[in-house]
Formats: structure tokens, sequence, C-alpha cells
């Protein structure tokens, strides 16, 4: 992956492992950030993604990765992380009607106080995530609105917020359709065959149905490419 710049200061990069956080931190090194990665099993169904971000560490020579475990799938309520269904086939206009099924309560708040944690103990003041409020998917811990309100939380709940060292959350695909998200990252070089963004999987085959494939396939489609995933299935209109 291509880097503009020299390394010179250090971040903390939640990496999921799909294609939002992986040209996130691209995104990053470009800017010349040392990259230290944050992933989490959760209790996600799409355990996958996380021998896909292993991967995408090790091909990135990443500073450091973290896999933390928080056992969301205990509390349920999503279907990512219970046996309740996943939706399949939604049109764009249906996806955006609710908030869907998909959600993981809390999940982003979480994610984002871990990293809080962990970038204050390595003194570092820069965190990116790969939230985005343009393909919507419903979630509200994806707007613009919650990340200032958390990150004015973490400037008055944390030393190093309370003693001038005030924390900056990035979140640089939160205004980019998935066309120009991936047509960034093609241009730092990443490599999407490395990443999975399926929310059911079947081993390590996406479904090419569920909301988040269909957004993928959709954003390489309006990009004019083809999508390098392996799927078991597709929309035949993408």
């Amino acid at each position: 992956m291509h880097t503009d710049t020299v390394a010179t200061r250090e971040a903390v990069v939640l990496l999921s492992g799909g294609l939002d956080s992986t040209t996130v931190l691209a995104l990053a090194r470009s800017q010349g950030f040392s990259c230290n990665c944050l992933s989490f099993q959760y209790g996600q169904r799409q355990a996958v993604e996380l021998d896909r971000a292993r991967q995408i560490c090790r091909q990135q020579q990443v500073r450091r990765h973290l896999i933390l475990r928080v056992d969301l799938d205990a509390i349920g309520g999503s279907a990512l992380t219970t046996d309740l269904p996943v939706p399949k086939d939604r049109s764009p206009a249906a996806m955006e009607e609710a908030i869907p099924v998909t959600y993981v309560p809390g999940r982003n708040i979480l994610f984002l106080a871990h990293a809080l944690s962990w970038a204050e103990v390595l003194g570092v003041s820069d965190i990116f995530l790969g939230i985005n409020a343009v393909d919507y998917s419903g979630y509200p811990d994806c707007r613009p609105e919650f990340l200032a309100a958390f990150t004015h939380m973490a400037n008055l709940g944390t030393r190093a917020g309370v003693t001038g060292q005030p924390w900056q959350i990035h979140a640089p695909l939160m205004y980019l359709s998935k066309k120009e998200i991936i047509l960034e990252g093609l241009r730092l070089g990443v490599d999407y065959s490395l990443t999975h963004s399926c929310y059911d999987p079947a081993a390590d085959l996406a479904c090419g149905r569920c909301d988040a494939c269909k957004l993928r396939l959709q954003g390489f489609a309006d990009a004019g490419l083809e999508d390098p995933a392996q799927y078991a299935a597709k929309d035949p209109s993408q």
C-alpha cells in the first residue's frame, strides 16, 4: 500500500477487516501516521473478518495489532450476534426506513471507549474509524452528531483530555459515497480482495444479498469495477 509521507506520529485505527476500515488505515498511513490497529471479537457471526484484519495488518506491517474480546453476544439484540435472520435482498429505500436488526446496541460506543483506553496508555491522541453517513445503513452510531458528542465526552473524562492533550477522532469517510471510498482506497493501493464486508457469510464466501454486500457491490459497480471479493451469490442487477 502506497504512503506519501514518512510516519511521524502514531494513531490507533479501529480495524474490522472490512472495506471501510481498511481504507481508513490506508488514509491514516498516507497522512504520516504509524498505526496501531484495534479489532474486536464481539461474538459476531462474521468472525472471518478478524482473519482478514490479521492478514491486512501483516501485509501493512502495522506497529501493533490488538484484538480484544467484548461479549456482546451475551447481551444479544442484534442479528450479528444472535441467530436472528439477517435481512436479505433489500432495496436502498428499505434500508433507510428504520434502524435495522443488524444494529449492535452500543457497539461503536464500546469500541471507541476501548480505543481511548489503549490510545491513552500508548500516549496517542489520534484515533481513526470508518463510520459513514452517506451510504446510510441506519445506524445511529455512524452519524457526525454521535462522533462530535463522543469526542466532547472523551475530552471531559480522560486524563489526556483534561491535561491539555485533546483527542482527535478522525472519520475521514463520513461524507464519502461507497464509490468514492473505493476509488480513494485504490489510489492508495488497497487490496480489496483481502477485505470482508458480509453480515452473513458461508465460510469465507460473502452472501451477496445482505445490506453490507449490496452496498459494497453497488459501490464497485458505480466505480465501473469488479469487486474482487468471493461471493456465494450476487444480485443479478449488480
